[in-house]
């Protein structure tokens, strides 16, 4: 029989793949309102925590609404009912639903919201636009006299050094003679005061993780049998962890912008807005940025690495105008909510399938509530369009 998850054990699922770690230093990310102890046999996956999606995961009965954005991004000093999202925390806690979120820790991950974006365009050979580098290294060396090595080995690896992919314990030592004199206040584990002694000894070299550097050399001290232990810790050069904001890669082949924008059209949840278009409808585009929600702080970057295209959303009228002057990537614009939606069913599946590895079983929705905050577009028929409600709301 399948068990049954909590509140924290989801929590615990949800951030194996969306570590809060890479969300951005402005985000607020994590487990908004609930009982972590709570059962949770239904989750709700939304992309706005407004009180019609709350509303739906009480009309559900469900025990935890995932949300995209946040609640409170900038803080705040009420949840009273009387404001709109002192509302939504009611409406979820008198109904006995938590409310969890992963924002920037989602667009970045590995099947994240911009994985999700990429897929539907069906992009290879993809790297991130602005990628985040992997957590930084140490390697620390030490001289140990032989008999001590593996007890100074193990000190470390207790302490969180050696520790490579599913392997722990990792190390390498080679054996070496070591020399010194110990001075006149000197208390020698090994040797006596002025002279000269050699002792056999090991060097030995793990690698840590930077944030664990205070502990492993406190752990080298007390450990090591000497007075004053030598070793020397070396920083490793900064690496890509291969996450990281947004995506770019090609089309499986060349096509034209007006055929990839009627693409991303059919794609994508339809909203008031549509699909909005700059540049040659006629020209051939290969090379695709995409970055779900507001990407315009990125035409730079992707201009810089060559996209012919940037789809994104919530583009402004001046970075925009400016970024065609300077040539491509021509622009194809979304609204924020649609260019997000696309990773709710993939997290709902994933969700799903990592309970099911840890013997549980838990039932998802993935919410169809446009929370777009347009409702209707007039007057604006898109040129070469043979639809003006093309792309519309129904």
């Amino acid at each position: 029989m399948a068990s049954t998850l909590t509140v924290a054990d989801v929590v615990g699922l949800l951030e194996q793949r969306y570590p809060p770690s890479t969300a951005e230093g402005w985000d607020a990310v994590g487990l908004v309102a609930g009982d972590p102890t709570a059962p949770v046999r239904k989750v709700v996956f939304a992309v706005d925590p407004v009180r019609a999606v709350a509303a739906e995961a009480v009309a559900a009965r469900a025990d935890l609404l995932v949300t995209h954005h946040p609640l409170y991004l900038r803080g705040t000093t009420t949840v009273a009912a009387d404001t709109p999202k002192g509302r939504v925390v009611h409406d979820l806690v008198r109904a006995g639903c938590a409310l969890y979120t992963a924002h920037t820790n989602a667009d970045s991950a590995h099947g994240g919201v911009a994985d999700a974006l990429a897929d539907l365009l069906d992009l290879r050979d993809r790297e991130p636009l602005t990628p985040h580098d992997a957590a930084a290294l140490d390697t620390l060396t030490v001289f140990v006299p032989q008999d001590h090595t593996a007890a100074v080995l193990d000190a470390l690896a207790a302490a969180g050094a050696g520790a490579i992919g599913e392997y722990d314990r990792c190390a390498f030592s080679v054996t070496g003679q070591g020399t010194f004199r110990a001075g006149a206040a000197a208390n020698p584990t090994i040797g006596a005061r002025g002279e000269i002694t050699e002792v056999v000894e090991d060097r030995l070299e793990m690698t840590l993780p930077r944030h664990r550097r205070a502990a492993v050399v406190a752990a080298l001290r007390a450990s090591h049998p000497y007075e004053e232990p030598a070793f020397l810790v070396v920083e490793h050069a900064a690496q890509p962890s291969g996450t990281g904001i947004g995506r770019v890669g090609t089309l499986p082949a060349p096509t034209t912008l007006r055929a990839l924008a009627e693409h991303v059209a059919a794609v994508l949840p339809a909203t008031a807005q549509g699909i909005r278009v700059a540049g040659d409808l006629d020209a051939e585009v290969r090379t695709v940025a995409v970055c779900g929600g507001s990407g315009d702080s990125l035409l730079g970057t992707v201009r810089a690495i060559g996209a012919d295209v940037y789809l994104t959303a919530d583009l402004r009228h001046h970075p925009a105008s400016e970024a065609l002057e300077a040539g491509p990537p021509y622009l194809i614009d979304a609204t924020h909510w649609s260019s997000e939606w696309p990773w709710l069913p993939v997290a709902a599946a994933r969700l799903e399938e990592d309970a099911r590895a840890v013997g549980a079983t838990v039932e998802t929705v993935v919410s169809t509530t446009v929370t777009d905050p347009w409702t209707l577009r007039l007057g604006a028929p898109d040129n070469g369009s043979t639809d003006d409600n093309e792309g519309v709301a129904q």
